[in-house]
């Protein structure tokens, strides 16, 4: 086990601890004087905290020149808007850690497209200061939208268990999510950061990460081998997130608690800018997908009727 491994377990321990001590000092009166049940706790889970964040951020940091860009598929299809985009910034979310620091997000912003069983509304609901303070997530395009394999891979990780919680795209519901949720997850660990996610290995050293899954949605297991344009999961609301979206990024391992960051470009887009839209055709290897998917199908519900 290394270091930073046990200093984060150690941390959602003394969380734990120092939970149960509060909740005890309201219910009984505990033993000993009033800093050693409240103070003390309270200053470990400080000071492990410190630690853990120095050990995260010098783990992931880049070290001498950044790699090429690794060009892939884009994993979508149709009409998307780029956020918290590499190509303004690195980190482009703010920090080295997760192996996210040429991460984008992206989200869906169909023109006149009809509202479907699998995606959700027509327009994406613009933030607003107050009210509604949450909105569901059919009411995002985004929400259902395909996820593609951006290359030929083999699936490493594959979990989508996690809820898709309502959005969080009001000024209320931010200020929640940045001030509570947000810092809760992170003592949870990077599965509750990402959410619902796959992880896919592109062979020499490259690693894709799709982030924010849809809850049930994945097709694959880890594992798997997959082809480029290969139908994944669905995109969705799970983890640290604000509303329905793609978070991707490339990394140079398959732990996002312990990979760095690795440059990307998508195939016929590039890498979008910050509030970029982009419209990427459908591809290939969903078509083909979608047609195995269908043929084998159509063979057991032949079969069945034999019976």
């Amino acid at each position: 086990m290394s270091v930073r491994t046990a200093v984060a377990r150690a941390l959602r321990l003394s969380w734990a601890v120092l939970i149960a001590l509060m909740i005890s000092e309201f219910v009984t009166d505990l033993p000993g004087p009033g800093w050693a049940t409240t103070v003390l706790p309270a200053s470990v889970v400080l000071v492990l905290m410190a630690a853990t964040m120095t050990l995260q951020v010098r783990a992931a940091a880049p070290r001498g020149e950044p790699r090429p860009p690794v060009e892939v598929d884009p994993p979508v299809t149709g009409r998307w808007t780029a956020l918290n985009s590499p190509a303004d910034k690195v980190p482009s979310h703010g920090t080295h850690v997760y192996g996210q620091t040429y991460a984008i997000d992206i989200v869906a912003e169909p023109e006149t497209e009809p509202e479907t069983e699998e995606g959700g509304a027509t327009a994406r609901p613009p933030f607003r200061l107050l009210w509604p303070v949450v909105r569901r997530n059919r009411d995002f395009p985004a929400f259902g939208a395909p996820l593609l394999a951006v290359a030929d891979a083999t699936v490493v990780r594959a979990s989508d268990g996690q809820r898709d919680h309502l959005s969080r795209n009001s000024l209320p519901a931010l200020a929640y999510l940045m001030l509570i949720e947000a810092n809760v997850r992170s003592i949870l660990g990077a599965h509750r950061i990402i959410g619902n996610h796959v992880i896919l290995d592109l062979g020499e050293g490259t690693f894709a990460v799709y982030a924010h899954v849809q809850r049930g949605s994945l097709r694959v297991k880890a594992g798997d081998t997959v082809r480029a344009g290969q139908r994944l999961g669905r995109v969705g609301n799970s983890g640290n997130t604000t509303e329905p979206h793609l978070h991707f990024h490339l990394m140079d391992g398959p732990d996002p608690d312990s990979a760095r960051g690795v440059p990307f470009t998508w195939r016929g887009v590039g890498v979008p800018v910050n509030g970029e839209t982009f419209t990427v055709g459908e591809q290939v290897g969903e078509q083909v997908g979608e047609q195995v998917g269908e043929q084998a199908g159509e063979h057991v519900e032949g079969q069945a009727a034999e019976a």
